[in-house]
């Protein structure tokens, strides 16, 4: 076995594994990244920053710097409070310049937190934008005349239950319905198959074309979350200019189109910045030496292990459903180095009584706890290693579900740790 040897290995493929290969290598570490990046296909697209907190309170935030600032206050052990706000911003920013030159535009970031529509009706509050839902945004801020489209067949959008539930709040918006070009047959159709037959120029015209006599006044047009997969932005503009009106995308449920743009964008943008990937690995095992970190791991089931040589580590292997942590009978573990996890007493304290509780659960807090170099901590309070580091929601102390923070929270603890490893790299 001849090993690869690297300045960092990453390991996880998530939100916080493809951020921290990104910021290694553009801080011009050689990097190689280990893990499967399936889950970002259950993505919105959409990068919330921090838009509630309390929990409890479930206080939403027009500004998400303002809602740092109150988190900072409430809760300094929280990974997002012990990152200083110019931080967090410069972190976004570089992330989606690099979507950006990856083909995945998003809106300008701003200072404020957007109001973005659901498939099903409801408010999401997020920060980050994608170019393609921006017109949504600015429809609902300011209600304008909207036809809402659905594609007879597709399951995952209702234009019916979208215009119903939010009348209210948006009026001016109108329903159709239309039978996508070639398809108007099939029994059931699916977002993804939809996105990817648009990428081809003839259906695009084509689904343009029935969907254009039926504006009568609209000024706006929204459409499921359907617009292309490997041509979107394209396939977007191509919309905006034949209508003749802004168009938006709703987002829908996983597994989302938006999700799997993502996915190939940031598996481009680490890609051309020279990250080496294997990106069906599953690590074995991970043993610190004097001068690094070897990491023994699977790609793909093969009956031999393969191996890296690290200089430094960053673990972002995310929380259950990651893998990143597995909860057995008596208590919550990592699997790869049996790092220390905070975590409640006994099980009999991983929830509360009410399953609705506004706070949320205490095992939603479980993690592996960190000092201010991002190093995880071992059983004494001291570092584990110290090449290793850890971002994204393996850590402990936040809820990146309540609090609707789990993009940055992944992005800028990426950024933290990605800048705090350079100096165990030039050792």
């Amino acid at each position: 076995m001849t090993p690869e040897h690297c300045d960092v290995a990453v390991v996880g493929a998530g939100m916080a594994g493809m951020a921290a290969s990104l910021f290694a290598a553009q801080r011009g570490l050689s990097c190689i990244q280990l893990g499967n990046s399936s889950s970002l296909a259950f993505a919105s697209g959409l990068l919330d920053l921090l838009g509630v907190h309390p929990v409890c309170d479930r206080r939403t935030w027009r500004s998400p710097f303002d809602a740092l600032a109150a988190l900072a206050h409430d809760e300094p052990d929280h990974p997002l409070a012990r990152i200083d706000p110019a931080s967090i911003r410069a972190a976004l920013v570089t992330f989606v310049a690099a979507l950006r030159s990856a083909g995945l535009p998003y809106g300008e970031l701003g200072d404020a937190n957007r109001n973005v529509a659901t498939a099903i009706g409801t408010i999401k509050t997020t920060f980050g934008v994608p170019r393609s839902m921006t017109a949504g945004v600015t429809s609902l801020d300011e209600p304008r005349p909207c036809l809402v489209v659905e594609f007879c067949g597709l399951r995952e959008f209702s234009a019916r239950q979208f215009v119903q539930t939010l009348s209210a709040c948006w009026p001016g918006l109108r329903e159709a319905c239309v039978a996508f070009p070639g398809l108007e047959t099939a029994p059931e159709l699916h977002a993804l198959h939809l996105a990817r037959a648009l990428d081809e120029r003839d259906a695009c015209e084509r689904t343009i074309r029935l969907i254009k006599p039926l504006l009568c006044g609209a000024e706006a047009v929204g459409v499921p979350a359907i617009l292309g997969v490997s041509r979107a932005a394209e396939v977007h503009a191509e919309f905006e200019r034949e209508l003749g009106v802004p168009v938006f995308e709703i987002p829908m449920m996983p597994i989302s189109v938006p999700g799997m743009r993502l996915r190939v964008a940031l598996e481009t943008a680490v890609t051309t910045r020279g990250v080496r990937r294997h990106h069906r690995a599953t690590v074995r095992s991970i043993t610190f030496g004097a001068d690094g970190a070897t990491l023994d791991f699977d790609d793909g089931g093969g009956a031999q292990s393969d191996r890296v040589v690290a200089k430094t580590v960053i673990l972002a292997t995310g929380r259950f459903a990651g893998g990143g942590l597995v909860a057995g009978r008596d208590r919550v573990r990592e699997p790869i180095l049996d790092l220390a996890v905070e975590q409640p007493a006994s099980r009999d304290a991983w929830q509360r009584h009410d399953f609705l509780d506004p706070s949320g659960h205490p095992i939603n807090r479980a993690g592996v706890r960190t000092d201010f170099a991002w190093r995880p901590l071992g059983t004494v309070g001291d570092p584990a290693s110290p090449r290793l580091f850890a971002a994204g929601s393996l850590l402990a102390r936040q809820d990146w579900m309540r609090e609707k923070c789990g993009a940055g929270l992944a992005i800028a603890t990426a950024w933290a740790a990605a800048r705090a490893l350079g100096a165990s790299v030039e050792c």
